[in-house]
C-alpha cells in the first residue's frame, strides 16, 4: 500500500505552475468578521423562519437508507426547533447545493469537497462534524482495485479506466486527479481515461463488480459497505492511502433566523446517540457523537487542495 501526506503532492503541484484560486464569498454574501463563512443578515426582511425545516444528507449511497437512519436525529430536530423537519433525499451533489442556493435547503450535510462550494455560493454555515468518543475524526481517500486486474500500484493505472464519484467531491475526485497529475505525471484524458460514477457506493461496487479497474473512494463509506455485507473485503485491494481529511460538514444555510440556527446547533449538540440507527450506522467508522468545527481551521487541507487544482468558485 502506497501512503504519502496530500498536503506534500498538493505543494509539488503548486510548483509545477498550476493555475491558482483564492477561496471568496460570492458577492450575495458578507464576511465581516472574517471567519470565511457568510454572516448571519443584519436585516430582519432578510431573514427566513421556515414553518417547516428540510435537511439534507450528502447524496454517498441509497437515499432511502439513510432516511431511516436519520429519522430519529430528525425527531430530535422537530422537538429542539418546534416544527416539522422533512428528509431531502438529494441524488448529486450539484442537487444539494441548488438546492440550498434556491432556498428550499436549510440543514444539511454537505461532503468534504462539496464544502468549500457550499460556503461560496450557497451560504451554507457549517458549525459541526461526526467523530469518535475521544475526539478524533476523519477519512482517508483510498484508490482501490479488484484481484486480479493487473493493477499493482498506482502507476499501474496508466492507460486504463480511473473511476471518479463527481468533480465536487474530495476524495473522489479533487485529490486523487492532483495526485495522480503531481506525484505520479499522469493526466486525465491522456495517461488515463476518466469516468464518473457518481457516487462512492457506485464506484465501490463498480470495482467489486470489475466495472471498474480502478477508483478514488472514501474509505469511511466502503468500511460501511463491508460491514453491511453490500460488498466483501476480498473483492477490493487498496494501492493507495491518503492521509485523514475532515468529513461532512453539518450546518445551515446563512439567513435562517439568529435564533433558529442557535437552535438547530444545540439540537446538533445535544442530540443523545447511545441506542439510535445513527449510532449503528455512523459507529461503524467510530463515529459516536457530534463536535464543533470551523470552516477556516478544519478545510484548510481542502482548500489548499482546491488550489492545487486550480478550482474556482464560480456562483452563477
Amino acid at each position: 500500500m502506497y501512503f504519502r501526506t496530500f498536503a506534500a503532492a498538493a505543494a509539488l503541484l503548486v510548483a509545477t505552475g498550476a493555475a491558482q484560486a483564492e477561496f471568496a464569498l460570492d458577492s450575495r454574501f458578507t464576511d465581516a468578521d472574517g471567519d470565511m463563512i457568510a454572516d448571519i443578515p443584519t436585516d430582519a426582511s432578510q431573514l427566513v423562519d421556515p414553518d417547516t425545516l428540510v435537511f439534507a444528507y450528502t447524496p454517498v449511497e441509497d437515499p432511502a437508507v439513510y432516511a431511516e437512519v436519520w429519522a430519529d436525529f430528525l425527531t430530535h430536530l422537530e422537538e429542539a426547533t418546534g416544527r416539522p423537519v422533512q428528509f431531502f433525499p438529494v441524488q448529486s451533489n450539484a442537487a444539494q447545493l441548488e438546492a440550498m442556493r434556491a432556498g428550499r435547503l436549510h440543514i444539511a450535510g454537505f461532503n468534504t469537497g462539496s464544502n468549500p462550494i457550499a460556503v461560496a455560493c450557497a451560504g451554507f454555515r457549517p458549525f459541526a462534524m461526526m467523530a469518535a468518543e475521544d475526539g478524533s475524526f476523519g477519512y482517508e481517500m483510498e484508490i482501490i482495485t479488484y484481484p486480479g486486474s493487473g493493477i499493482e500500484s498506482v502507476e499501474d493505472i496508466r492507460g486504463k479506466q480511473m473511476a471518479f464519484t463527481s468533480e465536487t467531491s474530495n476524495s473522489g475526485f479533487k485529490a486523487p486527479s492532483a495526485l495522480l497529475a503531481s506525484e505520479f505525471g499522469m493526466v486525465a484524458g491522456t495517461d488515463y481515461e476518466p469516468v464518473f460514477s457518481g457516487a462512492h457506493d457506485n464506484s465501490i461496487l463498480g470495482v467489486a463488480n470489475k466495472d471498474y479497474p480502478a477508483a478514488a473512494i472514501a474509505n469511511s463509506v466502503k468500511a460501511r459497505m463491508i460491514d453491511r455485507d453490500v460488498v466483501s473485503e476480498d473483492q477490493l485491494s487498496v494501492i493507495y492511502t491518503s492521509q485523514t481529511f475532515p468529513t461532512t460538514g453539518y450546518g445551515v444555510v446563512y439567513n435562517l433566523t439568529p435564533e433558529l440556527q442557535e437552535a438547530i446547533q444545540e439540537a446538533f449538540f445535544s442530540y443523545d446517540w447511545e441506542g439510535t440507527p445513527l449510532a449503528e450506522e455512523f459507529g461503524r467508522n467510530g463515529e459516536d457523537q457530534f463536535i464543533p468545527i470551523t470552516f477556516q481551521e478544519d478545510w484548510a487541507v481542502i482548500r489548499q487542495i482546491d488550489e492545487a487544482n486550480g478550482v474556482e468558485y464560480t456562483c452563477n
